[in-house]
């Protein structure tokens, strides 16, 4: 916290922190795996990059440099003795004044890392997993801005997946302000029709997901055609294969839409190639050709936790 390694149970902020009130921070997934070469971090420069395009939409300008934060995930993660994890980084505007203006309030950092297995289970890889479409759209454009990964918009994520799981479901789906498909609660998507992946472009408030852009990149060496564009609702219904893709998800395939099979009601062949090829790299077991894996110094980062 703030430059400063703290105890799990004293990390603590103020109740008249302006984060508490008024959701003011921004924040980032990140995942640590276990490779035969020690821990790596995937992609930690691109979601650091991403944090600080959160911050400076939100007039938030961090007290630390990316560099210097790169490294304060790598010592926390050492200080943790651990091997594989997920990392919250997040930038919030603490105590100073309890008025909507932010402005006057000091922005403060703090590195969180924890153990953490698969987000929507360990069985939803080859299985799937059961959704719904939301009866809560995405941000309009000129709402909230969906390119930030900002606090306050996961309010409303927790109403979609919230709707979801009280249905009956894993996840929701939520359509845009048009409405025409967005994402999960937080989850990029994509569709596979006839041999394309079909994922939403930025402007249906989608978060430009690190492992979206990862499934494109893989998606290209393969073969497969990508194309950003509108889907309507039902394309989610016809199509042949769907999954989600995040730092938590990782890549899930869906098996069902509102209790409608996609596909062959499991994992298809295109999201299993590109399944294989994310945790190929993520693992350490092809050649990192991209410069997506960060190594953890060895020289304190032991098994246990």
């Amino acid at each position: 916290m703030n430059g400063t390694l703290v105890p799990w149970d004293e990390a603590t902020i103020h109740v008249g922190a302006h984060v508490v009130h008024y959701g003011s921070a921004v924040f980032e997934g990140i995942r640590c795996y276990t490779t035969p070469e020690g821990p790596a971090i995937f992609r930690l420069d691109a979601h650091m990059e991403r944090l600080f395009n959160s911050a400076k939409v939100y007039w938030m300008e961090l007290p630390w440099s990316p560099e210097q934060l790169n490294e304060a995930i790598l010592e926390t993660i050492q200080a943790n003795r651990l091997q594989s994890c997920y990392i919250r980084p997040v930038a919030y505007r603490g105590f100073g004044q309890l008025g909507v203006n932010p402005l006057d309030c000091p922005v403060e950092v703090a590195i969180l890392v924890w153990e953490w297995g698969k987000y929507l289970g360990a069985e939803a890889l080859e299985q799937g997993v059961d959704v719904c479409v939301s009866s809560w759209n995405r941000l309009a454009p000129n709402t909230l801005p969906a390119m930030a990964k900002a606090a306050a918009n996961y309010m409303n994520s927790q109403l979609i997946k919230v709707d979801a799981v009280k249905g009956g479901f894993v996840e929701g789906i939520a359509l845009d302000s048009q409405g025409f498909v967005s994402e999960g609660s937080g989850e990029n998507l994509f569709v596979v029709s006839k041999g394309r992946l079909i994922t939403p472009p930025l402007v249906s408030s989608v978060l430009p997901g690190i492992t979206r852009d990862t499934v494109i990149t893989l998606a290209g060496r393969l073969g497969v055609p990508v194309d950003e564009k509108a889907i309507p609702r039902e394309m989610l219904y016809l199509a042949d294969e769907l999954f989600f893709t995040g730092t938590a998800a990782e890549v899930t395939p869906i098996r069902s839409v509102d209790r409608r099979t996609v596909g062959a009601g499991r994992r298809g062949p295109i999201t299993e190639s590109l399944q294989k090829a994310f945790f190929d790299v993520i693992e350490g077991r092809i050649g990192d050709e991209h410069g997506w894996l960060t190594p953890v110094p060895a020289t304190t980062a032991v098994a246990g936790s």
